[in-house]
């Protein structure tokens, strides 16, 4: 049986913690920064786990995560 392929594009959006739950990053930090306040974009800063609906689609496309 021939080697599973990792979806790249996931793969470097996502890492897995020590206890096995996915991390990601947040979204709307990259541009229209002014109008956002500071407290706003320093928690944007700070990693998110990935909700329980979407964990079973994430590990499909990451098998070897």
């Amino acid at each position: 049986m021939p080697k599973m392929k990792t979806n790249r594009g996931a793969a470097k959006r996502f890492k897995a913690t020590g206890s096995g739950k996915i991390k990601r990053s947040r979204a709307y930090t990259s541009h229209i920064l002014t109008k956002k306040s500071t407290k706003r974009k320093r928690n944007l800063r700070q990693a998110g786990l990935v909700d329980d609906t979407n964990v079973k689609s994430i590990r499909k496309i990451l098998p070897y995560l």
